[in-house]
């Protein structure tokens, strides 16, 4: 292991004074994940939901004697609360959040929760606007590889909190969405990844672009001089606010245009690592993940494992033989020559437009879904020259053929993933690719973009 991690001494930050009451708002696996820790340490909890409650998590709570309400908030409960664990699906502007501020109770996220009960683990954060899953799927495959005791959690799918009460590790590998850095006070990654900025989710963040960068930004803010920032130095956004939003942190890069002296950077066709007296080289052509992006990807997820250990060899054998996310770039088949890609978990435009730039073959695109706001211009030139045909799958299409008129020949619109599968195939012919990478989200016809693409994946199937 790299000396400046060898000896860190883990911070144990005492948790919450007295183990009192804590609320937490919202049953998903974040909240259920952080009742179960809760739970298990002596907290006194009581988990509110305005909504139902899931039948799977209902019988956890049961099961290990949780309180829980749902289908509203009663308010003396709550505001009774020591602290109140926020889900990250939940917005400030909920009226039952104001009051718990109004009241001057603390709110932390399910991180903050966890960070102070992980004792000497240590977490190797990730996150960004695009390739957040990729690359922590990608960087706990190479620690597991590498015989690293690690776990994989947060934003990709399991609570971190749920792992430290059932199984807990020497490393959480963790993907972390801004809304999970939102409500943090003292968490502290011991690896951080910042992979990329652009404008998203601005709703929640009162419509100002500088208040989302901030948020991303929240990774480094309790980092020391003991952590690692590693950070995409081709980003404009991100290399703008580096200087104004890091302090004593470890600063590695990341970069495609130019050779750095520490960090990584590709020239030619080889990807150069160097950190302190660690060297890594390999050639690009051997990276399972294609494409630009996760070229950035594999550099990022490449440099942390090397800061925590894993040995050059087992980095190499870990790349290469990666096999990828489902409903990320997923191969599903190839039928009469034509191959179907499911990107399900591209709802916004800059995947698709990642998915599009990684594309060698003619593509039949489906795009479309619950818009959140797509400037489409932004992949105009890209469907001018990659994509023979847009099919569309979504109830209100009317934007996507707008935005598209003129650029490609043939639009088709259709409202259930079997038929939009019979008419991709009907417009593709052999040598080409069917990609699904909506730039939507999948709420308008499906309960999610994993039911989107398993939807997908079973009609390419029947076909």
């Amino acid at each position: 292991m790299i000396e400046s991690l060898k000896n860190i001494e883990a911070i144990k930050t005492p948790p919450f004074e007295g183990k009192g009451r804590l609320c937490i708002l919202g049953s998903g696996e974040s909240g259920v994940g952080t009742a179960l820790l809760a739970k298990q340490l002596g907290y006194q909890v009581l988990v509110s939901d305005g909504a139902a409650i899931k039948p799977t998590y209902k019988a956890e709570l049961e099961q290990h004697g949780i309180d829980f309400e749902e289908g509203g908030h009663t308010e003396e409960k709550i505001l009774s609360a020591n602290e109140v664990m926020k889900s990250p699906g939940i917005s400030d502007k909920n009226e039952m959040l104001q009051k718990i501020r109004a009241n001057h109770i603390p709110i932390i996220s399910e991180f903050e929760f966890a960070y102070r009960h992980k004792g000497s683990s240590k977490i190797i954060g990730i996150t960004g606007t695009n390739g957040k899953s990729t690359t922590t799927s990608l960087c706990y495959h190479i620690c597991k590889h590498g015989g690293l005791d690690c776990a994989l959690v947060g934003n990709i799918g399991y609570s971190i909190a749920r792992q430290m009460a059932e199984d807990p590790k020497e490393w959480y590998v963790a993907e972390i969405s801004s809304f999970q850095l939102d409500d943090i006070q003292t968490f502290r990654p011991d690896v951080a990844i910042l992979l990329n900025i652009t404008e998203d989710h601005l709703d929640r963040y009162d419509y100002k672009f500088e208040n989302y960068i901030k948020s991303k930004f929240n990774i480094t803010k309790y980092q020391t001089d003991k952590d690692f920032f590693i950070y995409c130095a081709d980003d404009e956004v991100i290399t703008k606010y580096f200087p104004l939003l890091t302090t004593n942190t470890n600063p590695l890069p990341f970069s495609m245009k130019h050779e750095l002296k520490k960090g990584a950077h590709i020239k030619g066709d080889q990807m150069m690592i160097r950190i302190q007296e660690e060297r890594v080289a390999m050639s690009i052509y051997d990276f399972a993940l294609k494409g630009k992006h996760n070229q950035y990807n594999t550099m990022a997820a490449c440099i942390a494992a090397t800061t925590v250990g894993i040995r050059k060899e087992k980095i190499r054998e870990a790349v290469i033989d990666y096999s990828g996310l489902e409903h990320r770039m997923e191969s599903v088949a190839s039928v009469r020559g034509v191959e179907f890609i499911n990107d399900s978990k591209a709802t916004n435009i800059n995947s698709t437009w990642y998915a599009l730039e990684s594309m060698t073959k003619p593509v039949v695109l489906i795009l479309g879904g619950t818009d959140k706001g797509n400037d489409y211009s932004l992949i105009a030139d890209l469907v001018k020259d990659k994509v023979k045909a847009i099919v569309c799958l979504g109830i209100d299409n009317k934007k996507i053929k707008e935005a598209f008129k003129g650029v490609v020949n043939k639009i088709v619109e259709t409202q259930d993933a079997k038929k939009c599968v019979e008419a991709c195939f009907a417009l593709a012919t052999k040598g080409d690719a069917v990609l699904l990478s909506p730039a939507c989200a999948s709420f308008d016809l499906f309960k999610n973009y994993e039911d989107r693409g398993r939807q997908f994946k079973e009609a390419v199937m029947q076909l």
